[in-house]
């Protein structure tokens, strides 16, 4: 609380006066934009993580009203994309000398009665991804951070059985286990996997993993951390701007967005062009 109390102190000798709302349940921080964008406020400083920050990208998406992060929460994806500091009154001086840029967001529309459409900003996947984010509790990883990922990872390894689903893109058709659906670089933690992903360009960098051998997903993760997926056996990259997912084994196929279950395949996930204004820090 010091941190963020100095952050708006530096914010505030630079002429932008801040007004602190705490969000205290889920979803809360979509009604908070919401009102700032009916309010016609200057701006919205979410200080939180990849689920904070997706929410309140859900209540500004395709308003005019800007987005500033102060990281915080277990990997802030966004954060590490933009080379924000974790060091909250650090970050509060790249704000005040930050670019507003007007970029894309993605839109993931799950199968209807497994959820509601979900714009994001940083990345959404379908298959093992999804399952685990779906498992970790919110409790754990409060307590754990991301270690709670990497243990239900783990634990995801001994018993799901990687389910196939067809992506179609174009004309262009992959049978595929995983799919991530990039709009930046980073993924979580220290992994880069769309590493062609550009915030600034209104475009998807898809990676799929093809295949339904959990000992080849081990083995993907010293490449993972090298740097080396790229050119994997059974991993393929592509660019695009929409998707569609089916199932086509009998197991569901869950998806996620920015790091929050999002629902079930069937889903189809687009480029909403020119849909928010970011503040984009120039490169340290």
């Amino acid at each position: 609380m010091h941190q963020l109390d100095e952050a708006r102190h530096i914010l505030r000798k630079a002429g932008i006066e801040t007004e602190l709302q705490m969000t205290t349940a889920p979803g809360e921080a979509t009604a908070m934009a919401r009102r700032i964008v009916e309010q016609s406020r200057q701006l919205a400083i979410v200080c939180g993580g990849d689920g904070t920050v997706n929410e309140a990208v859900n209540g500004l998406a395709c308003s005019q009203v800007p987005l500033a992060i102060l990281p915080s929460g277990t990997a802030n994806v966004l954060a590490k994309e933009l080379s924000i500091p974790w060091n909250l009154p650090r970050a509060a001086e790249r704000i005040i000398r930050a670019k507003y840029r007007r970029i894309a967001l993605g839109l993931a529309t799950p199968e209807k009665s497994s959820g509601e459409p979900r714009y994001f900003i940083s990345l959404a996947g379908a298959g093992p991804d999804g399952a685990i984010v779906a498992a970790v509790r919110p409790e754990v990883k409060l307590r754990a951070g991301i270690i709670a990922y990497w243990y239900e990872g783990f634990q995801q390894l001994t018993r799901y059985t990687f389910p196939r689903f067809r992506v179609t893109t174009g004309d262009q058709s992959i049978d595929a286990t995983l799919v991530v659906v990039g709009r930046t670089k980073h993924y979580g933690g220290p992994f880069k996997i769309t590493t062609e992903a550009d915030l600034r360009r209104p475009e998807f960098e898809l990676a799929f993993v093809t295949t339904r051998s959990a000992w080849r997903y081990v083995a993907y993760m010293p490449l993972l951390w090298a740097g080396r997926l790229r050119g994997a056996r059974y991993v393929h990259f592509c660019k695009a701007t929409s998707l569609q997912c089916v199932a086509i084994d009998s197991s569901p196929v869950l998806i996620q967005v920015d790091g929050e279950p999002a629902g079930r395949l069937p889903a189809e996930f687009r480029i909403v062009p020119d849909a928010l204004t970011l503040a984009m820090p120039d490169p340290l």
